[in-house]
């Protein structure tokens, strides 16, 4: 069967300044076909209907056919200029390659792969913890967040490899340590000048200026400062006044990462993030090389006043030595709530959620007691929730995990409650700050909602 044309022209040339790199110009009704195609196989929108392939490893042309190829199998017309004709047919091979019995396809699966775990890296599923100098190359250790995969990796570019892989986090970091103490530091190495050249090659040519984006329906006007600058603004303010927090460049100049001097607080800034996007990471450890105790995340759309008192609630003790207990008790949640109800927010239940909305419906607090008290191993998904906009399709989103400690909470619901509640006439509750110590111990479960059905025996 004679696959039909589509009504989609891709135009395949070397890229303008950057040597090795791929553009790709799309044109035809049908235009959006290849776009897809391309995007899937690791292609970059540079501009509208303009993509580019940068790599690490300079195969770019050589992966530019494989595409055409596929391209020209869908009905697709291709055109490959001259001059990535050229490019594509020129042998060519690495100087002082470190494995020379390798022959031209297996060097280029070896430095496929490099690429797969830059990659990773790159877009977040490849967690680095900590790298470090060994001779005249880098190592690090990861955790792979999707499947659990903790690696240790060897070498930069073209010849990333993983060296060894481990149980658990805590393992690899231990093993690392061990191998490295000299060296070690927390968090991705900087960039290398390859990284920093492909990288650049994504975002040109011609990428055009961006519009901002209209406020989601339902936002309130406290986020409108929540622009990309006004958080730019604020992580770079957060690390020049905290003299104990140190910043780090990630492989891309997608993200920045801060460490704490103790090595047990982390923040991650996603500088590219768009409003639905997270923006913002945050988790805490044991210890320097200990499993992960809480971890929060907020999207790009949060206000800004609320990311800065979640900046601001890391500089506590409690913020990385206590831990809220599980399973939920009637202290942690009394702890939390506090600010909402001395504000006059009530309680509803639906389900495994308790809801705390404000009295205008703008915002508001929700609990999964599921997730909060660890009842099935299956569910991942947030403890706790703070939220603007809608319940049903939120502006922005902060969500904690379930050991998050109570005080962080309080600090944010008291800010969530003082900024964004509509009871203004009613007297402020105290600030949480200096609040007394939780020590909870006594289980606590929510009274289901009534719904007439009977209660499910177990």
């Amino acid at each position: 069967m004679t696959t039909p044309p589509v009504d989609a022209h891709v135009r395949l040339d070397t890229h303008p300044t950057h040597p090795s790199a791929v553009t790709a110009t799309l044109t035809g009704t049908q235009a959006h076909i290849p776009h897809v195609g391309l995007e899937a196989d690791g292609w970059h929108v540079a501009a509208e209907n303009v993509l580019v392939l940068a790599r690490i490893d300079h195969e770019e042309p050589y992966w530019a056919e494989q595409a055409a190829r596929q391209l020209a199998a869908d009905g697709i017309t291709v055109e490959i200029t001259p001059r990535l004709r050229e490019a594509i047919d020129e042998e060519w091979t690495w100087a002082n390659y470190p494995m020379p019995w390798c022959t031209r396809s297996e060097i280029r699966e070896v430095s496929n792969q490099a690429q797969k775990i830059y990659d990773d890296i790159r877009h977040g599923r490849l967690l680095i913890h900590a790298h470090a100098q060994d001779a005249h190359t880098t190592v690090a250790v990861g955790t792979y967040l999707d499947t659990g995969k903790n690696v240790y990796l060897h070498g930069e570019n073209h010849l990333r490899q993983i060296a060894n892989v481990f149980d658990s986090p805590a393992r690899a970091l231990t093993a690392f340590e061990e191998m490295h103490a000299d060296t070690m530091r927390p968090g991705p190495a900087p960039m290398t000048d390859t990284e920093h050249d492909t990288a650049e090659a994504r975002t040109s040519p011609g990428t055009p200026a961006t519009t901002p984006e209209l406020p989601a329906a339902g936002t309130d006007t406290a986020t409108a400062d929540t622009a990309a600058g006004a958080h730019e603004a604020l992580f770079a303010s957060f690390i020049e006044d905290n003299g104990e927090w140190e910043n780090y460049r990630t492989w891309s100049d997608d993200a920045s990462v801060a460490n704490h001097e103790t090595l047990t607080l982390r923040v991650q800034f996603d500088h590219e993030a768009r409003r639905q996007d997270t923006a913002w990471t945050i988790a805490s450890y044991q210890s320097p090389v200990g499993e992960r105790t809480w971890h929060a995340t907020a999207t790009a759309s949060t206000p800004t006043d609320m990311i800065e008192t979640l900046l601001k609630s890391l500089d506590t003790d409690t913020a990385w030595t206590e831990r809220t207990s599980a399973p939920l008790t009637e202290r942690t949640l009394a702890t939390v709530t506090r600010p909402l109800t001395e504000f006059g927010w009530t309680q509803t239940i639906n389900g495994h959620h308790i809801n705390w909305p404000a009295p205008n419906g703008e915002t508001g607090l929700r609990l999964d007691v599921a997730a909060a008290v660890g009842a099935t191993t299956a569910r991942t998904g947030p403890a706790w929730t703070l939220w603007g906009g809608t319940a049903e399709q939120p502006a922005w989103t902060i969500e904690f995990s379930r050991h998050t400690p109570a005080s962080v909470l309080q600090d944010l619901t008291y800010e969530l409650a003082l900024t964004h509640s509509a009871q203004t006439t009613r007297r402020a509750p105290k600030a949480p700050r200096g609040h007394e110590a939780i020590r909870a111990t006594t289980p606590v479960t929510p009274t289901p909602p009534t719904s007439g059905r009977p209660a499910r025996s177990r």
